[in-house]
């Protein structure tokens, strides 16, 4: 009778077990679903790995990373990207940048041309401040090598000599000025940035 009593005593238990045991299993389990995919939610998406296979065909692949989010207005972050949010693509960083470059080119070609200008008045008047020196040599060595003209004309000759000084320092200061004007130019031609080799 003992033994039937621990028999039976022993099988009430063991189900007793199996039963809290079962019940047990369901909650826990239902519970980590639930948590499984809250953590989920919670982790930073997974690296994209690339093979041969799935490497995308007709689409570009960023090395630099994920574009960025929109803020809650609809609107990028001023990053200088585009006004509409989108990030610049290569295509259109290249043609803007290749615009500047356009732009800046103009720029020193338009210098160039400046300097070049007054080069161009800078040897005008060096020139004719050479031909009025040299005309002024000739008539000077034509009026002392006759010694009976220099007696009969020496008041005209001294007012021709007083107009030529003038004229030639009047020549001079133009060619003078001129030259400055072209330093002028070519120190704001170096402000902005145009090159040494255009600038001559």
């Amino acid at each position: 009778m003992k033994r039937i009593a621990r028999l039976s005593t022993t099988a009430v238990f063991i189900a007793a077990i199996a039963i809290s045991l079962a019940g047990a299993q369901n909650a826990p389990l239902g519970d980590y679903a639930r948590q499984a995919r809250k953590q989920k939610g919670q982790q930073a998406p997974a690296a994209k790995t690339f093979d041969n296979d799935t490497i995308p065909k007709d689409d570009k692949l960023s090395v630099v990373g994920q574009a960025p989010e929109q803020t809650a207005s609809g609107t990028a972050p001023a990053d200088g990207n585009a006004a509409s949010g989108q990030p610049q693509t290569n295509s259109d960083q290249k043609s803007s940048s290749e615009d500047e470059q356009a732009k800046k080119q103009e720029m020193y070609k338009a210098w160039q041309a400046k300097i070049h200008d007054q080069q161009d008045k800078i040897d005008l008047a060096a020139r004719e401040a050479d031909v009025m020196s040299r005309e002024y040599r000739m008539r000077a060595a034509a009026f002392y090598a006759d010694a009976g003209n220099r007696l009969r004309n020496s008041g005209a000759w001294d007012k021709e000599d007083a107009q030529y000084k003038d004229q030639m320092a009047a020549k001079q200061k133009a060619l003078d000025d001129a030259k400055k004007a072209l330093e002028d130019m070519q120190e704001q031609a170096r402000k902005a940035g145009v090159p040494s080799s255009m600038r001559e």
